[in-house]
């Protein structure tokens, strides 16, 4: 009987982590990730309703967040939103080194009563943002929503990605941005998620992403 000659990676069987402190004259930021972990979080970015929305990536995403933010938030919440959103990009792009053995594109629909958005994410080594999100309020607690758009242009600007957020439905715009933030969480779980049939290879034609 033929034995396959593709082997499951060393690598894969460890935890993929990574440590980033990002330090300015307008934000002192550490973020500390697990990509394979439980979806545990310890948040604290000084604005309520982000940490309300980096706890759905933790928890739908299955990712370990550890997120700490000293900011200007007597200014307004600019700096923090999108530092942070470097920030995690960095440890990311950190965490999930050579990207070997990973299904790469990942997507998610997700409802929250009247609301429904579509996330669709690729782990291309390309950073671009295609958001159409017409939120219906200014403000969700301290969250100036104009920042949703921020957050994630800093995310992939830093992690390499490609990711496309469409809200389809709603007019809650509490409930729009949970469906964000969740269907974000979902896509990039099953697109950090290693496919056994792809065990130590890039997922590029290219072989390098």
């Amino acid at each position: 009987m033929p034995v396959s000659n593709i082997v499951p990676s060393v690598a894969q069987d460890l935890p993929r982590t990574a440590e980033v402190q990002r330090n300015t004259a307008e934000t002192r930021v550490q973020v500390r990730v697990n990509l394979d972990g439980t979806g545990k979080a310890q948040l604290h970015s000084g604005i309520g309703f982000l940490d309300h929305m980096l706890d759905q990536i933790a928890r739908h995403g299955l990712i370990d967040l550890d997120i700490h933010c000293e900011g200007d938030l007597h200014i307004d919440g600019h700096h923090t939103v999108e530092d942070i959103g470097i920030t995690l990009g960095q440890a990311f792009a950190k965490a999930i080194g050579d990207k070997k053995g990973i299904r790469r594109y990942g997507h998610a629909y997700v409802p929250l009563d009247e609301a429904l958005s579509r996330v669709v994410v690729d782990f291309s080594g390309r950073p671009g943002l295609h958001m159409d999100v017409k939120f219906t309020a200014g403000s969700i607690g301290q969250l100036d929503t104009q920042l949703v758009f921020e957050f994630f242009q800093g995310f992939v600007n830093h992690a390499g990605v490609t990711l496309h957020i469409d809200n389809l439905k709603g007019f809650n715009a509490h409930h729009q941005c949970e469906t964000i933030f969740k269907a974000f969480a979902r896509a990039l779980r099953f697109a950090l998620e290693h496919d056994p049939r792809m065990a130590g290879v890039i997922p590029s034609t290219k072989g390098a992403l």
